[in-house]
């Protein structure tokens, strides 16, 4: 997937709710897949309920003290 950084699965099964957090390289990569066949596919999966998405942006300076986004800096 063009501009993908990283996933990260998260599950909490007692609830029965999944999810995950995925970086991308810019803005314009995530809209891309948001545009995408495989982005519009999840939503319509017969086995997936309550379905949704966010976008957040980067809070740049806490982000580098942290040493966030390691793989994006290269």
């Amino acid at each position: 997937m063009p501009g993908l950084i990283s996933n990260v699965w998260l599950a909490n099964p007692a609830t029965n709710t999944y999810g995950g957090v995925h970086t991308r390289r810019d803005r314009a990569s995530m809209e891309a897949f948001a545009r995408s066949e495989l982005f519009r596919g999840i939503g319509r999966h017969p086995g997936l309920a309550a379905v949704s998405s966010k976008d957040f942006g980067v809070l740049e300076a806490p982000t580098r003290v942290t040493n966030g986004l390691v793989a994006a800096a290269v």
